[in-house]
């Protein structure tokens, strides 16, 4: 799967076409349909924290993805986050998407919106890895072996 040409803003403020202004050489997605959906992304934190410093070139962002809507509901919206999260580092890597969801799931293969998809994905935006919902072993398992062998590869 290649992450499709999407446009948000951070809670900077600032404009960002994607896959293209991520600025990892690796980029780890999280991306949440639902507002509780924040609970689930929450479990990989200290996860992609500890992973951006252990591989350098990785970058995490989470990407709340939302249905199309008016200036006026979505200046109310990416407000409330902002009010909500005061740390200027959260607030550039959380990136709100606007667009259609159906198209968005459907060009990354992404079933439902029951759950979070977290991604890895490259400059590019090829995707390395994915998981689905809250944090477990068995996908930190996994994208750890995904990393060492990207990162083993480039010494």
């Amino acid at each position: 799967m290649t992450f499709p040409i999407v446009n948000g803003s951070n809670l900077l403020r600032e404009k960002l076409t994607l896959p293209q202004d991520f600025a990892g050489k690796y980029n780890l997605l999280f991306i949440a349909f639902q507002q509780w959906h924040q609970e689930e992304v929450n479990t990989w934190i200290p996860l992609a924290e500890s992973c951006e410093a252990q591989f350098p070139g990785l970058v995490y962002y989470e990407l709340p993805t939302i249905r199309a809507l008016n200036a006026f509901s979505k200046f109310f919206i990416n407000e409330g986050m902002r009010a909500g999260i005061p740390n200027p580092k959260s607030r550039e890597r959380t990136i709100t998407l606007y667009l259609d969801k159906d198209e968005f799931r459907s060009a990354l293969d992404l079933g439902d919106e029951e759950h979070i998809f977290a991604l890895l994905i490259d400059r590019q935006g090829e995707e390395l890895w994915r998981a689905r919902g809250p944090h477990s072993q068995s996908s930190e398992a996994e994208l750890l072996e995904v990393l060492n062998r990207l990162f083993l590869k480039e010494q």
